[in-house]
């Protein structure tokens, strides 16, 4: 008799099914419902097709659309195959070459054939139709083992150079897949895949755009055209993502940045932001509460060379693992004759720092220190440069220049769960005191790191148990361990906030590291009188002033709060008879500590409040005859409909209460 395979279920029964049964077998001996919601199985926690069989006894738990990560994660790489073939279907001689799930969709990096130009936006509707095509057939999604050898005599028969060349390339001894669709198309993909193309809704993705990629992205290789989509459940779905979508652009800080006359960027500084006086008002207003909030938390305010000796960077390790970010100079006058190299072959080399923290070290080791100076805190509102690719460059929320809120706590070992409480408790208010929501995760030791086993159980443990004591390791908080994200040298915790249309943003971080301490050779005396090491916490809440302040236009699409609003009233004359009396009110606006501009243009009124409001000023204070015989103003405040007319002392008040940041309110 045949010996039945057991089939453990997540509610803890056992199933008995047939040899070469499948995750669908068992969910169509369940019920038909289930049979038909099955999407995809988790067997032995790895994520399979539906019909796949089984290799053994198995721990089975199926996939439906109530698993929404998992499943979105795989009808994105099914749109993502569907969109190739579509393509392949309608232009012959189209080579494929790679395309995954992402974030919110998926693309696929195609080459057109020689017969046409590469593809464009126009081509789009033709390839979505196209896709619904192949959808509604309901074509078999079917796995399958070839040998390398007859899967590169297939890519090469086929004309598909690019995928004959990674095939060539992958490990020998790995189990090379293909999928079909249908009989009739197949991509090489290690799946898993849905059990037809009928499983997606042809009415839940959009193809979205087109954008240059080069093959393997190296700019050496082969111009491809990527065509990105976005896909989704269902048609739901997809139109509340299109309406995120639309929102975002409304609030892209780019826009309005320029709108408001925040700042600019321009080739001729990659990378580089040029602050504009409104921008960097909103700046000063964000370093003036941070520098309030880190000295009511005991930590002293240091400031470190830009530019440090590569051998500095060297024994920190960061030269081996991070050069390729770093901007490197030569320790030498260039050469100034017309022949001859700019640098010689013997010139030292000295780099931009990426981070502030070797720098830091240096500062800790400057004279010797006790147990009793510990912990110590040392602040810095240290300006960073990394070398990031131009094509990765995105306004402020990736640049090549910024300016940390950077901190690092020396601390004895029975510190560490102590400091780290106190930071989630510090970064908690601060977040709270912008509107943000957030989301809280540990970060977990990376394939490739520094430090022993033993040092990275411990760092992890004080990190874990600090967000218990701080009572944020809850459901509320997002709380969620993730393996393999940590830094090399450290575990981290990871803040996600939360902004006004859903949008997560990771900002701040602290990390336990005992590496850096170890490798700069910091030490303190102890009360035993030995040396020992101190305990490195990097911290971080804004994370960069450039990427926050992004974050804060987006979230409150330019309407800032009136406390980081660059002119928070502006006094704008009905005629030029006030234009006496809209002085004197700015003169006691300014008195009592508002930022106000005047508008005494010869321009009507209705002009003017639009004006003002495209540059969202949070208070537009009118005046014409009248309030100036009155000794009153009209106030109009962004958003709301109506002006509400009142003394100027009380508009006084009014703005300086509104004016006031959170922190010196709630003092």
């Amino acid at each position: 008799m045949t010996e039945m395979l057991k089939i453990s279920l997540p509610d803890g029964s056992v199933r008995e099914m047939e040899p070469g049964s499948s995750p669908a077998d068992v969910a169509a001996a369940i019920g038909p419902g289930l049979a038909k919601a099955a999407l995809a199985a988790r067997v032995n926690g790895e994520v399979r097709d539906i019909g796949r069989p089984f290799d053994g006894d198995a721990e089975l738990a199926l996939i439906t659309a109530r698993d929404e990560a998992e499943a979105l994660e795989l009808v994105r790489h099914d749109y993502a195959h569907v969109l190739a073939e579509a393509v392949q279907a309608l232009w012959p001689g189209t080579q494929i070459t790679f395309g995954p799930a992402t974030d919110d969709g998926f693309y696929y990096d195609v080459m057109a054939p020689a017969s046409r130009d590469p593809f464009s936006m126009d081509d789009l509707p033709a390839i979505e139709e196209k896709m619904r095509e192949i959808i509604r057939a309901d074509k078999p999604l079917r796995r399958e083992v070839w040998s390398r050898e007859d899967l590169i005599a297939k890519w090469k028969a086929d004309g598909e150079s690019f995928k004959a060349e990674w095939a060539a390339e992958l490990p020998e001894g790995e189990e090379l897949t293909v999928y079909w669709s249908g009989d009739d198309w197949l991509d090489m993909c290690r799946g898993p895949h849905l059990a037809s193309t009928g499983k997606l809704d042809p009415q839940a993705f959009k193809l979205m755009r087109v954008a240059g990629a080069y093959w393997r992205g190296d700019q050496r290789n082969a111009q491809l055209t990527r065509i990105y989509g976005t896909g989704w459940l269902n048609k739901k779905q997809l139109d509340e993502h299109l309406t995120r979508l639309e929102e975002a652009a409304k609030r892209d800080h780019r826009k309005l940045g320029r709108e408001m006359d925040l700042f600019h960027l321009q080739e001729e500084a990659h990378g580089s932001v040029f602050w504009h006086p409104h921008g960097y008002k909103v700046w000063r207003a964000l370093e003036a509460y941070m520098r309030r909030a880190i000295d009511a938390a005991g930590y002293q305010e240091v400031k470190t060379p830009q530019v440090m000796d590569a051998r500095q960077w060297e024994q920190s390790g960061h030269w081996g693992k991070y050069r390729e970010n770093m901007f490197v100079i030569p320790d030498e006058v260039p050469n100034t004759e017309d022949e001859g190299p700019l640098v010689s072959d013997e010139a030292e080399w000295m780099a931009l720092k990426p981070m502030n923290c070797p720098a830091h070290v240096l500062i800790f080791r400057q004279g010797i220190k006790s147990y009793r100076d510990l912990p110590l805190r040392l602040y810095e509102n240290g300006c960073c440069h990394r070398n990031e690719p131009h094509g990765a460059l995105h306004g402020l929320m990736r640049v090549r220049q910024f300016t940390q809120d950077d901190a690092h706590i020396f601390c004895r070992e029975d510190q560490i769960v102590e400091e780290v409480r106190k930071f989630c408790e510090l970064a908690d208010r601060i977040y709270k005191d912008f509107g943000f929501t957030y989301q809280i995760k540990l970060a977990l030791r990376p394939e490739q790191r520094y430090g022993s086993e033993e040092d990275w159980d411990k760092a992890e443990a004080e990190l874990r148990q600090a967000v218990i004591d701080a009572g944020l390791a809850t459901e509320e908080y997002g709380w969620e361990e993730l393996p393999g994200e940590g830094a090399f040298y450290a575990p981290k915790l990871e803040w996600h906030l939360t902004d006004a249309i859903g949008r997560t943003w990771q900002v701040g971080t602290i990390q336990s590291d005992r590496v850096l301490p170890e490798r700069l050779d910091a030490s303190y005396v102890g009360e035993d009188g030995e040396r020992h090491r101190p305990v490195m916490l990097h911290r971080a809440i804004f994370g960069s002033y450039e990427r926050f302040i992004g974050i804060l236009i987006e979230h409150f699409a330019g309407r800032l709060p009136v406390w980081l609003a660059p002119v928070q009233a502006v006094v704008a004359t009905i005629v030029s008879d006030a234009d006496g009396y809209a002085k004197d009110v700015v003169a006691k606006l300014e008195a009592a500590g508002i930022r106000v501009d005047s508008d005494l243009r010869n321009e009507k009124i209705n002009y003017k409040v639009r004006e003002h409001s495209l540059a969202k000023v949070p208070h537009l204070l009118v005046v014409g005859k009248r309030e100036a015989e009155e000794g009153t103003v009209a106030v109009r405040t962004l958003g709301v409909e109506h002006q509400k007319v009142m003394s100027l002392e009380d508009a006084i008040t009014m703005l300086t209460a509104a004016a006031t940041p959170p922190d010196l309110a709630q003092a």
